[in-house]
């Protein structure tokens, strides 16, 4: 796979996987604390996109930072992939 498409691919399913608990934790009551794992294995998935250099520290950011803006009140967002450290 070209480095390019890993790259935009890596993007794409770090935004949706993150939009996704963002919706879900917000319609359940508790809903951080009851998406507490999924949250942390997303800041791994994060980590680990970093480390493989598929994402740079300041393009995770990116993409979290606009999550959080997209879903103001899921608050473990706006945290960033720094949330675990």
């Amino acid at each position: 796979m070209d480095e390019n498409l890993r790259h935009d691919r890596t993007v794409r399913l770090l935004a949706a996987r993150l939009d996704a608990l963002a919706v879900a934790s917000m319609r359940v009551p508790g809903g951080e604390r009851m998406y507490r794992h999924h949250i942390l294995a997303a800041v791994a998935a994060t980590r680990h996109a970093i480390d493989l250099d598929l994402l740079s520290s300041a393009e995770a950011d990116s993409i979290w930072a606009d999550v959080a803006k997209r879903h103001p009140d899921a608050g473990w967002c706006r945290s960033g992939p720094r949330l675990a450290a």
